[in-house]
Protein backbone atom coordinates (compact mmCIF):
# COMPACT_ATOMS: atom_id res chain seq x y z
CA UNK A 1 0.00 0.00 0.00
CA UNK A 2 1.25 3.46 -0.86
CA UNK A 3 2.51 5.55 2.02
CA UNK A 4 0.04 8.32 2.83
CA UNK A 5 2.05 11.55 2.48
CA UNK A 6 -0.88 13.92 3.02
CA UNK A 7 -0.69 16.57 5.73
CA UNK A 8 -2.52 15.81 8.94
CA UNK A 9 -5.06 17.84 10.88
CA UNK A 10 -6.07 17.43 14.52
CA UNK A 11 -9.67 16.45 15.30
CA UNK A 12 -11.38 16.70 18.67
CA UNK A 13 -14.85 15.37 19.56
CA UNK A 14 -16.63 16.05 22.83
CA UNK A 15 -19.03 13.27 23.77
CA UNK A 16 -22.62 14.43 24.27
CA UNK A 17 -23.71 14.73 27.93
CA UNK A 18 -26.57 12.30 27.27
CA UNK A 19 -24.53 9.76 25.32
CA UNK A 20 -25.14 6.14 26.40
CA UNK A 21 -22.15 3.80 26.82
CA UNK A 22 -20.92 2.67 23.37
CA UNK A 23 -17.74 1.09 22.04
CA UNK A 24 -15.43 3.83 20.82
CA UNK A 25 -14.90 2.22 17.39
CA UNK A 26 -18.66 2.10 16.79
CA UNK A 27 -19.07 5.67 18.05
CA UNK A 28 -16.38 6.99 15.69
CA UNK A 29 -17.72 4.97 12.76
CA UNK A 30 -21.07 6.76 13.13
CA UNK A 31 -19.43 10.16 13.61
CA UNK A 32 -16.80 9.92 10.86
CA UNK A 33 -18.70 9.16 7.67
CA UNK A 34 -15.54 9.36 5.53
CA UNK A 35 -13.41 6.90 7.51
CA UNK A 36 -13.63 3.11 7.35
CA UNK A 37 -14.08 0.95 10.44
CA UNK A 38 -10.79 -0.84 9.68
CA UNK A 39 -8.89 2.45 9.68
CA UNK A 40 -10.54 3.50 12.94
CA UNK A 41 -9.65 0.21 14.64
CA UNK A 42 -6.07 0.34 13.33
CA UNK A 43 -5.69 3.90 14.60
CA UNK A 44 -6.91 2.81 18.05
CA UNK A 45 -4.49 -0.13 18.07
CA UNK A 46 -1.63 2.20 17.16
CA UNK A 47 -2.51 4.48 20.06
CA UNK A 48 -3.46 7.36 17.76
CA UNK A 49 -6.91 7.81 19.34
CA UNK A 50 -6.98 9.34 22.81
CA UNK A 51 -9.80 9.72 25.31
CA UNK A 52 -9.09 12.49 27.79
CA UNK A 53 -5.45 12.26 26.59
CA UNK A 54 -5.20 8.54 27.38
CA UNK A 55 -4.79 5.61 24.97
CA UNK A 56 -7.72 3.16 24.85
CA UNK A 57 -8.65 -0.16 23.24
CA UNK A 58 -11.30 -0.74 20.55
CA UNK A 59 -13.72 -2.17 23.11
CA UNK A 60 -13.46 0.88 25.35
CA UNK A 61 -16.92 2.30 26.07
CA UNK A 62 -17.20 6.05 25.92
CA UNK A 63 -18.90 8.12 28.63
CA UNK A 64 -20.65 11.52 28.57
CA UNK A 65 -18.47 14.65 28.29
CA UNK A 66 -15.26 12.76 27.43
CA UNK A 67 -12.90 14.35 24.89
CA UNK A 68 -11.81 12.11 22.00
CA UNK A 69 -8.80 13.38 20.02
CA UNK A 70 -6.90 12.06 16.98
CA UNK A 71 -5.46 13.15 13.61
CA UNK A 72 -6.77 12.70 10.06
CA UNK A 73 -5.17 13.39 6.64
CA UNK A 74 -6.07 16.73 5.10
CA UNK A 75 -7.75 16.43 1.73
CA UNK A 76 -6.20 18.88 -0.75
CA UNK A 77 -7.82 17.22 -3.75
CA UNK A 78 -11.09 15.62 -2.77
CA UNK A 79 -10.80 12.91 -5.46
CA UNK A 80 -7.02 12.70 -5.73
CA UNK A 81 -7.00 8.90 -5.79
CA UNK A 82 -9.87 8.34 -8.25
CA UNK A 83 -9.71 9.04 -11.98
CA UNK A 84 -12.92 10.61 -13.40
CA UNK A 85 -14.34 8.60 -16.32
CA UNK A 86 -17.38 9.14 -18.52
CA UNK A 87 -19.20 5.91 -17.61
CA UNK A 88 -22.97 5.76 -18.27
CA UNK A 89 -25.02 5.71 -15.05
CA UNK A 90 -28.62 4.47 -14.94
CA UNK A 91 -29.96 7.03 -12.45
CA UNK A 92 -33.39 6.17 -11.04
CA UNK A 93 -33.64 9.11 -8.65
CA UNK A 94 -31.51 12.10 -7.67
CA UNK A 95 -31.77 15.12 -5.38
CA UNK A 96 -29.28 17.26 -3.45
CA UNK A 97 -28.53 14.49 -0.95
CA UNK A 98 -28.90 11.07 -2.58
CA UNK A 99 -28.77 9.23 -5.88
CA UNK A 100 -30.36 5.86 -6.62
CA UNK A 101 -28.49 4.01 -9.36
CA UNK A 102 -29.45 0.80 -11.14
CA UNK A 103 -26.07 -0.94 -11.43
CA UNK A 104 -25.67 -3.36 -14.33
CA UNK A 105 -24.02 -6.74 -13.84
CA UNK A 106 -20.32 -6.64 -14.65
CA UNK A 107 -19.68 -3.16 -13.27
CA UNK A 108 -17.23 -3.07 -10.33
CA UNK A 109 -18.29 -0.74 -7.53
CA UNK A 110 -14.99 1.01 -6.72
CA UNK A 111 -11.28 0.97 -7.62
CA UNK A 112 -9.13 -1.66 -5.99
CA UNK A 113 -6.37 -4.11 -6.73
CA UNK A 114 -6.87 -5.26 -10.32
CA UNK A 115 -9.65 -2.73 -11.01
CA UNK A 116 -8.08 0.71 -11.03
CA UNK A 117 -10.44 2.23 -13.59
CA UNK A 118 -13.80 1.56 -15.22
CA UNK A 119 -15.71 1.36 -11.92
CA UNK A 120 -18.94 2.91 -10.73
CA UNK A 121 -16.98 5.33 -8.54
CA UNK A 122 -14.96 6.53 -11.54
CA UNK A 123 -18.26 7.29 -13.24
CA UNK A 124 -19.62 9.02 -10.13
CA UNK A 125 -16.61 11.31 -9.84
CA UNK A 126 -17.04 12.34 -13.47
CA UNK A 127 -20.80 12.84 -13.25
CA UNK A 128 -20.65 14.71 -9.93
CA UNK A 129 -17.37 16.55 -10.60
CA UNK A 130 -18.88 19.84 -9.44
CA UNK A 131 -20.28 18.30 -6.26
CA UNK A 132 -18.45 18.09 -2.95
CA UNK A 133 -19.03 14.35 -2.50
CA UNK A 134 -18.34 12.96 0.99
CA UNK A 135 -15.50 10.47 0.87
CA UNK A 136 -15.36 7.08 2.58
CA UNK A 137 -11.73 6.01 2.82
CA UNK A 138 -10.68 2.64 1.44
CA UNK A 139 -7.52 0.65 1.95
CA UNK A 140 -6.17 1.39 -1.53
CA UNK A 141 -8.59 3.94 -3.03
CA UNK A 142 -11.15 6.34 -1.61
CA UNK A 143 -14.83 5.67 -2.26
CA UNK A 144 -16.64 9.00 -2.72
CA UNK A 145 -20.37 8.72 -2.16
CA UNK A 146 -20.48 5.00 -1.37
CA UNK A 147 -22.23 3.77 1.77
CA UNK A 148 -22.75 0.17 0.63
CA UNK A 149 -21.96 -2.05 -2.33
CA UNK A 150 -23.13 -5.07 -4.29
CA UNK A 151 -21.02 -7.67 -6.08
CA UNK A 152 -19.60 -7.01 -9.54
CA UNK A 153 -21.86 -9.56 -11.22
CA UNK A 154 -24.96 -8.70 -9.19
CA UNK A 155 -27.32 -6.18 -10.77
CA UNK A 156 -29.65 -3.73 -9.08
CA UNK A 157 -30.18 -0.72 -6.88
CA UNK A 158 -27.62 1.13 -4.80
CA UNK A 159 -27.85 4.46 -2.97
CA UNK A 160 -25.11 7.09 -3.25
CA UNK A 161 -24.62 9.86 -0.66
CA UNK A 162 -24.10 13.28 -2.26
CA UNK A 163 -23.80 15.24 1.00
CA UNK A 164 -22.17 14.79 4.40
CA UNK A 165 -25.65 14.81 5.92
CA UNK A 166 -26.65 11.89 3.70
CA UNK A 167 -23.43 9.98 4.35
CA UNK A 168 -23.84 10.23 8.12
CA UNK A 169 -27.55 9.36 8.06
CA UNK A 170 -27.26 6.43 5.65
CA UNK A 171 -24.17 5.05 7.40
CA UNK A 172 -26.14 4.98 10.65
CA UNK A 173 -29.19 3.41 8.99
CA UNK A 174 -27.04 0.63 7.53
CA UNK A 175 -25.33 0.17 10.91
CA UNK A 176 -28.72 -0.05 12.65
CA UNK A 177 -30.06 -2.48 9.98
CA UNK A 178 -33.04 -0.23 9.22
CA UNK A 179 -32.38 -0.03 5.46
CA UNK A 180 -34.82 -2.18 3.45
CA UNK A 181 -32.91 -4.27 0.91
CA UNK A 182 -34.64 -6.94 -1.14
CA UNK A 183 -33.13 -9.17 -3.80
CA UNK A 184 -34.53 -11.61 -6.33
CA UNK A 185 -32.47 -14.76 -6.65
CA UNK A 186 -32.89 -17.80 -8.87
CA UNK A 187 -31.72 -20.86 -6.98
CA UNK A 188 -31.35 -24.51 -7.89
CA UNK A 189 -34.18 -26.80 -6.71
CA UNK A 190 -37.00 -26.09 -4.27
CA UNK A 191 -36.72 -24.99 -0.64
CA UNK A 192 -38.51 -27.05 2.01
CA UNK A 193 -40.41 -24.04 3.34
CA UNK A 194 -42.02 -21.18 1.44
CA UNK A 195 -40.71 -18.71 4.00
CA UNK A 196 -37.80 -18.84 6.38
CA UNK A 197 -34.80 -17.15 7.96
CA UNK A 198 -31.13 -18.09 7.82
CA UNK A 199 -29.30 -16.85 10.92
CA UNK A 200 -25.67 -17.90 11.40
CA UNK A 201 -22.08 -16.66 11.02
CA UNK A 202 -20.21 -16.01 7.80
CA UNK A 203 -16.45 -15.75 7.31
CA UNK A 204 -13.73 -16.46 4.77
CA UNK A 205 -13.12 -20.06 3.81
CA UNK A 206 -9.62 -20.82 5.17
CA UNK A 207 -8.99 -23.13 2.20
CA UNK A 208 -10.03 -20.52 -0.38
CA UNK A 209 -10.09 -16.84 0.59
CA UNK A 210 -12.05 -15.92 -2.53
CA UNK A 211 -15.18 -17.54 -1.10
CA UNK A 212 -17.02 -17.24 2.20
CA UNK A 213 -18.72 -19.96 4.20
CA UNK A 214 -20.95 -20.53 7.20
CA UNK A 215 -19.32 -21.13 10.58
CA UNK A 216 -21.07 -22.47 13.68
CA UNK A 217 -19.26 -20.14 16.07
CA UNK A 218 -19.41 -16.38 16.51
CA UNK A 219 -15.68 -15.97 17.12
CA UNK A 220 -14.88 -17.24 13.60
CA UNK A 221 -17.40 -15.37 11.45
CA UNK A 222 -19.77 -12.40 11.61
CA UNK A 223 -23.48 -12.83 12.22
CA UNK A 224 -25.51 -12.88 9.00
CA UNK A 225 -29.32 -12.87 8.76
CA UNK A 226 -31.30 -13.42 5.56
CA UNK A 227 -35.11 -13.68 5.36
CA UNK A 228 -36.41 -15.50 2.28
CA UNK A 229 -39.75 -16.06 0.55
CA UNK A 230 -40.34 -18.36 -2.43
CA UNK A 231 -41.95 -16.36 -5.24
CA UNK A 232 -42.07 -19.05 -7.92
CA UNK A 233 -41.39 -22.79 -7.77
CA UNK A 234 -40.31 -24.18 -11.14
CA UNK A 235 -39.20 -27.57 -9.73
CA UNK A 236 -35.72 -27.43 -11.25
CA UNK A 237 -35.18 -23.90 -10.03
CA UNK A 238 -37.00 -21.42 -7.76
CA UNK A 239 -37.30 -17.65 -7.80
CA UNK A 240 -36.76 -16.42 -4.25
CA UNK A 241 -37.03 -13.01 -2.60
CA UNK A 242 -34.25 -12.45 -0.08
CA UNK A 243 -34.39 -9.59 2.42
CA UNK A 244 -31.14 -8.70 4.12
CA UNK A 245 -31.05 -7.84 7.79
CA UNK A 246 -27.24 -7.74 7.74
CA UNK A 247 -24.91 -7.11 4.82
CA UNK A 248 -22.03 -9.58 4.79
CA UNK A 249 -19.92 -10.21 1.69
CA UNK A 250 -21.68 -12.69 -0.63
CA UNK A 251 -24.32 -13.20 2.09
CA UNK A 252 -27.20 -14.45 -0.08
CA UNK A 253 -24.90 -16.56 -2.22
CA UNK A 254 -23.34 -18.18 0.85
CA UNK A 255 -26.67 -18.74 2.62
CA UNK A 256 -28.36 -20.34 -0.38
CA UNK A 257 -25.42 -22.67 -0.93
CA UNK A 258 -25.48 -23.52 2.78
CA UNK A 259 -29.12 -24.56 2.38
CA UNK A 260 -28.13 -26.80 -0.54
CA UNK A 261 -29.59 -24.49 -3.20
CA UNK A 262 -26.82 -22.37 -4.76
CA UNK A 263 -27.71 -19.51 -7.07
CA UNK A 264 -28.19 -20.45 -10.70
CA UNK A 265 -25.03 -19.81 -12.76
CA UNK A 266 -22.98 -18.79 -9.70
CA UNK A 267 -19.54 -20.09 -10.61
CA UNK A 268 -17.87 -19.16 -7.32
CA UNK A 269 -20.44 -21.08 -5.23
CA UNK A 270 -20.92 -24.10 -7.53
CA UNK A 271 -24.16 -22.97 -9.12
CA UNK A 272 -22.75 -23.13 -12.64
CA UNK A 273 -23.38 -26.88 -12.86
CA UNK A 274 -26.60 -28.87 -12.99
CA UNK A 275 -27.82 -29.33 -9.41
CA UNK A 276 -31.38 -30.51 -10.13
CA UNK A 277 -32.98 -32.38 -13.02
CA UNK A 278 -32.56 -35.35 -15.35
CA UNK A 279 -29.44 -36.77 -16.99
CA UNK A 280 -30.93 -36.61 -20.47
CA UNK A 281 -28.82 -34.92 -23.12
CA UNK A 282 -31.59 -32.54 -24.21
CA UNK A 283 -31.99 -31.26 -20.65
CA UNK A 284 -28.25 -30.74 -20.32
CA UNK A 285 -28.22 -28.82 -23.60
CA UNK A 286 -31.13 -26.68 -22.41
CA UNK A 287 -29.35 -25.77 -19.17
CA UNK A 288 -26.13 -24.96 -21.00
CA UNK A 289 -28.06 -22.65 -23.29
CA UNK A 290 -29.58 -20.85 -20.29
CA UNK A 291 -26.10 -20.52 -18.75
CA UNK A 292 -25.08 -18.71 -21.96
CA UNK A 293 -28.06 -16.34 -21.61
CA UNK A 294 -27.06 -15.58 -18.02
CA UNK A 295 -23.34 -16.20 -17.50
CA UNK A 296 -23.33 -14.70 -13.98
CA UNK A 297 -25.05 -15.37 -10.67
CA UNK A 298 -28.84 -14.93 -10.87
CA UNK A 299 -29.07 -12.18 -8.28
CA UNK A 300 -30.74 -8.78 -8.61
CA UNK A 301 -31.09 -6.08 -5.93
CA UNK A 302 -34.62 -5.11 -6.90
CA UNK A 303 -35.85 -3.05 -3.91
CA UNK A 304 -34.29 -0.39 -1.69
CA UNK A 305 -35.93 1.72 1.01
CA UNK A 306 -34.71 4.10 3.70
CA UNK A 307 -35.45 7.29 5.60
CA UNK A 308 -34.48 10.31 3.54
CA UNK A 309 -31.60 12.06 5.37
CA UNK A 310 -33.07 15.55 5.03
CA UNK A 311 -36.87 15.19 4.79
CA UNK A 312 -37.07 12.18 7.16
CA UNK A 313 -39.68 10.67 4.82
CA UNK A 314 -39.61 6.94 4.06
CA UNK A 315 -38.71 6.48 0.40
CA UNK A 316 -38.76 3.21 -1.51
CA UNK A 317 -37.62 2.12 -4.98
CA UNK A 318 -38.04 -1.03 -7.05
CA UNK A 319 -36.37 -2.06 -10.30
CA UNK A 320 -37.55 -4.85 -12.59
CA UNK A 321 -35.30 -7.74 -13.60
CA UNK A 322 -32.64 -6.89 -16.20
CA UNK A 323 -32.91 -8.47 -19.68
CA UNK A 324 -30.56 -11.42 -19.02
CA UNK A 325 -32.38 -12.40 -15.81
CA UNK A 326 -35.82 -11.92 -17.42
CA UNK A 327 -34.87 -14.08 -20.43
CA UNK A 328 -33.46 -16.73 -18.10
CA UNK A 329 -36.79 -16.86 -16.23
CA UNK A 330 -38.79 -17.06 -19.47
CA UNK A 331 -36.72 -20.00 -20.67
CA UNK A 332 -37.25 -21.91 -17.43
CA UNK A 333 -40.99 -21.18 -17.40
CA UNK A 334 -41.33 -22.36 -20.99
CA UNK A 335 -39.33 -25.51 -20.27
CA UNK A 336 -41.43 -26.41 -17.23
CA UNK A 337 -44.65 -25.77 -19.15
CA UNK A 338 -43.39 -27.96 -21.99
CA UNK A 339 -42.57 -30.78 -19.56
CA UNK A 340 -46.05 -30.53 -18.01
CA UNK A 341 -47.67 -30.82 -21.42
CA UNK A 342 -45.76 -34.03 -22.09
CA UNK A 343 -47.06 -35.66 -18.90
Amino acid sequence: MEEDKREMEDVEIKVDPKQEPLRIDKFLLAKLANVSRTRIQNAIKEGAVLVDNKKVKSNYKISPNEIISFSLPKKHDKYDRVKPEDIPLDIIFEDEDVMIINKPAGLVMHPGVGNYTGTLVNGLVHYLRDTDLPIREGEFYDRPGLVHRIDKDTSGLIVVAKSTLAMESLTKQFFDHTIKRKYKALIWGALDDEKGTVDNYIGRNPANRLVNMVFPEENIGKRAITHYTVLEDLYYVSLVECQLETGRTHQIRVHMKHLGHPLFSDERYEGNQIRKGTVFTKYKQFVQNVFKVMPRQALHAYALGFEHPRTKEDIYFEQELPPDFAECMDKWRNYVQYRKELI
